[in-house]
């Protein structure tokens, strides 16, 4: 049996360029999907937080629309309400990457307002691609690279091949033009090699021990590529 770290958003709002607060925090699929995998195949997850907050999950990723209608949405909640490891994070700061086999960061546009500049999550990242342990990041998690540093300074990020929410689905979203900033543009200004597939089909790119997804509909491709490593 493996031991899973979710690295998840603290955050319960996103700021926008205007200053106003959008309620957002994990996306429900992002992480139910690959804990149901995980848990099913065995392995044990722990989630971590900073400052070890419960996380919140964005509300609008609950709605039928977002999970193929009522039935698929009522499967959701049900994956949510059973993931007990969200009442009980850790703090992301006295996480110890020893004492896991694999590292999981799931999205939401929560990790657009703390992990991207959360420096103990950043070490945790940076140790972990140093460790040859399997990482995955999906989505919006991908701005939790944004904060990794290596001694001198740059990324270690810089060079991978990698994707994450793209600029176009932030368009089709409705928040591209009213956001501070675009993921897609901060992973490509840090050096990434960043990868795009369609908006919205899943689309997972691995490089090394990375393993990254584009979108919530690449979620279960990640936890697949994940467990294969765990062999």
């Amino acid at each position: 049996m493996a031991k899973i770290l979710f690295v998840m958003t603290g955050a319960d709002h996103w700021t926008l360029a205007d200053g106003t607060r959008h309620p957002t925090g994990f996306w429900a699929e992002e992480a139910v999907v690959p804990y149901e995998a995980f848990t099913g195949a065995g392995h044990e997850v722990v989630v971590a937080t900073p400052g070890g907050v419960v996380p919140q999950v964005d509300q609008a990723s609950l709605a039928p629309d977002f999970n193929g209608g009522p039935a698929g949405a009522s499967r959701t909640a049900a994956g949510l309400a059973a993931m007990t490891a969200l009442q009980q994070p850790v703090k992301v700061e006295d996480a110890d990457l020893a004492d896991y086999d694999a590292v999981y960061y799931p999205g939401g546009h929560g990790p657009m307002e703390d992990l991207s500049a959360d420096a103990a999550s950043g070490r945790l990242l940076t140790r972990a691609l140093a460790s040859g342990k399997p990482l995955g990041v999906v989505c919006h998690g991908s701005a939790a690279l944004l904060a990794a540093r290596d001694d001198d300074g740059a990324s270690p990020f810089a060079g991978y091949r990698l994707t994450g929410f793209t600029n176009a689905e932030e368009t089709q979203a409705g928040f591209a033009s009213k956001a501070a900033w675009l993921l897609q543009d901060r992973l490509v200004a840090m050096g990434a090699d960043f990868q795009e597939g369609e908006p919205w089909a899943s689309f997972v790119v691995t490089d090394r021990s990375l393993v990254t997804g584009q979108n919530p509909g690449s979620s279960a491709a990640v936890a697949a590529e994940l467990l294969n490593r765990l062999g």
